[in-house]
């Protein structure tokens, strides 16, 4: 049974670092160029911040996802606490590749409002099942909270053209 658990959350973990690690590709090389020339409101942390942050977060998200796989046996409300999370998880996902990959903050935007709505609901299922979880869940909201705030700034900045 412990081996079990270990591979769950192997796996939980890999999959939450192979999502930052997708945001990281999109991201990288866009800060030093098209990302520099934004103009960005004063609550923009140093650009040091976000890997600090995420790496944080998605660890916190792979533990609250082994707890919801591992700890619960299969039910309806398991199902669901682990199907939002991972449609929250894809929403991640596409945040950056959108953002920075095709150099759309507004379309940027409509991703991040969806994603904070999916991690909303995901807290508010998980914590029916597993109040840890949920709580594991409560930084990751506040960010993206946060994120969404800057993203609307910069796009309001930022007209297109």
């Amino acid at each position: 049974m412990k081996t079990l658990s270990f591979f769950r959350l192997v796996v939980a973990v890999g999959l939450c670092l192979a999502v930052g690690a997708v945001g990281s590709v999109a991201t990288t090389p866009k800060i030093p160029t098209w990302y520099a020339g934004l103009a960005k409101p004063a609550f923009t942390p140093p650009n040091v911040a976000f890997p600090v942050v995420w790496t944080t977060l998605y660890v916190l998200m792979a533990v609250a996802l082994w707890r919801l796989w591992d700890r619960h046996p299969p039910s309806s409300g398991r199902a669901l606490a682990i199907g939002l999370f991972l449609v929250q998880l894809a929403l991640n996902a596409l945040w950056s590749p959108v953002f920075f990959g095709l150099e759309a903050p507004g379309a940027g935007l409509v991703v991040i409002v969806a994603l904070w709505f999916a991690i909303l609901a995901t807290i508010a299922a998980s914590v029916r099942l597993d109040r840890t979880a949920a709580l594991l869940l409560a930084p990751y909201l506040a960010w993206v909270t946060y994120a969404a705030a800057l993203n609307a700034a910069i796009y309001a900045m930022n007209p297109p053209a």
